[in-house]
């Protein structure tokens, strides 16, 4: 086998992803069983996290209480709970490495259902138009 087969061969064996390589896993979810993670199970994983869990009895406060302060500061937690859930904060590199390993899914679904809380705080806060007849 000549040098060039052989840097071929070793740099198609580089480019696989393997789980012996997962070490990025093993940082980012430890108790990863090794099963790709589908877009609700890292849906189910993001509702867990104490922040949200946190936003989630604030927006249910900013609801009850019809608070337009309190609904943008929970839309501004969203927002933000959701810019650290997509990876385009200072780990982004780490998150995409996880994504590819399959440790992590996707977090299209967990944007969207932030989205649909912020639109529905916004419009449930908003001030009620009174008739001044």
């Amino acid at each position: 086998m000549g040098p060039i087969r052989r840097g071929l061969i070793w740099g198609l064996a580089m480019l696989a992803p393997a789980p012996a390589w997962a070490d990025v896993c093993t940082a980012l979810r430890p108790a990863w069983d090794g099963q790709p993670v589908t877009a609700f199970g890292e849906f189910l994983y993001l509702l867990q996290t104490p922040v949200v869990l946190m936003l989630i009895v604030a927006t249910a406060l900013a609801v009850r209480f019809r608070s337009e302060w309190g609904g943008l500061v929970v839309v501004i937690g969203w927002s933000l709970s959701t810019f650290l859930a997509t990876g385009w904060g200072a780990n982004g590199d780490i998150r995409d490495a996880a994504r590819i390993e399959g440790c992590v899914g996707n977090a299209t679904l967990f944007i969207l259902v932030a989205a649909l809380v912020c639109v529905g705080v916004v419009l449930y806060t908003a001030p009620l138009k009174r008739d001044k007849t």
